[in-house]
């Protein structure tokens, strides 16, 4: 980045945007069914003897495959005049399959909500948010409404005709800051591409048990995947151990430390699941209040202590330099305070990793 940056900052008291009508980095490819349409279909001979749910995704490639295993399951496709139900099930050449496109529960969580947004900057490709904790990023099992994506639909018109509504990547539901949406097909597609480069400079802030050992600054290069004993977790694994991890990779500094507590500065290189969460608790320094990676519940800080405060990247359409910063939200800082630590500004920004 040549040119020096066009900086933005955001905090707590950010004014937020009401709208009419926004672990893994994100990749394109979601669906959204609007009408009840059947589709009859005959299985070629080429596709004698393969799955249900291989042939119908090759015969109606505009939807997902796990969209219309989801059919399956609703017994909306019929096979030799009977509902199949188990997508394993085979096919054979000049059979006739019959698909009631219907809208399954997941089809019909992708509709318009408007919800208040926090904007720190928005123009006609890109749309930087500040994400409070507690709001879910995706639909899914248990939040099929009342999401980001869902308020990305009621932002603009544009986000319908968008992979996810045009999130590039993703931030855990109680986790807070800053997160990048493109707003239109070339800024996903530039934004997927420089996220992959490497070329997006994310940077979070965490509070985490414990003293700080080691070096005051420490790279972190451990693959990650999930947990063997526990599927709801994410853990550093490495062959042998029952999976193979992906690699991650994780740079952590030291901004303040305690006997208690320790605030790091953790730049990201990867974008796994849970990666930071992982990481610092593989490091020995759990991040306070994440109780599923062996933190606690102290301070008043009943989330994981885990902010994203900074994003340093070129614009995805003009290449102008852009810098966003944003403040811990007020139960972050106040759990900070109440540790024996200090939250300061500027000398908080200064100690973020280039």
């Amino acid at each position: 980045m040549g040119l020096a940056p066009q900086i933005i900052s955001t905090g707590v008291a950010a004014s937020a945007s009401t709208l009419g009508g926004e672990a893994d980095d994100v990749a394109p490819g979601d669906e959204i069914a609007q009408d009840i349409e059947t589709r009859d279909c005959e299985v070629p001979a080429a596709m004698h003897g393969w799955r249900v749910d291989r042939a119908l995704a090759r015969l109606i490639p505009e939807f997902s495959r796990s969209y219309l295993q989801q059919l399956m399951a609703d017994g909306a496709v019929t096979l030799r005049g009977a509902a199949r139900f188990k997508p394993a099930a085979r096919v054979a050449a000049g059979e006739r399959l019959l698909v009631e496109l219907r809208p399954t529960q997941q089809a019909q969580a992708f509709v318009p909500q408007a919800m208040a947004l926090d904007i720190v900057f928005e123009d006609a490709h890109l749309l930087v948010i500040h994400k409070p904790a507690g709001l879910v990023v995706h639909p899914a099992a248990g939040h099929w409404t009342g999401t980001l994506l869902n308020g990305l639909l009621a932002h603009h018109a544009g986000a319908a005709g968008l992979p996810r509504a045009g999130i590039v990547h993703r931030l855990d539901k109680d986790t807070s800051g800053l997160m990048l949406v493109g707003k239109s097909r070339a800024a996903v597609d530039a934004l997927v591409r420089a996220i992959a480069a490497r070329e997006v400079n994310r940077q979070y802030l965490a509070l985490a048990h414990g003293p700080w050992k080691g070096f005051v600054e420490q790279g972190v290069d451990q693959p990650i995947g999930r947990d063997v004993h526990n599927r709801l977790r994410m853990a550093v694994v490495r062959g042998g151990e029952g999976g193979a991890g992906k690699p991650a990779q994780t740079t952590v500094r030291l901004l303040e430390g305690s006997a208690q507590a320790c605030l790091v500065a953790c730049k990201l290189h990867t974008g796994r699941t849970h990666q930071i969460r992982v990481h610092m608790a593989w490091l020995g320094h759990p991040l306070i209040g994440d109780t599923l990676y062996g933190g606690r519940v102290m301070w008043g800080m009943n989330r994981q202590a885990l902010h994203a405060a900074r994003l340093k990247l070129d614009h995805p359409i003009s290449g102008e330099a852009l810098l966003f910063r944003s403040t811990p939200p007020q139960d972050m800082l106040d759990s900070i305070s109440a540790c024996g630590l200090r939250y300061n500004e500027a000398r908080v920004d200064s100690g973020f990793l280039e």
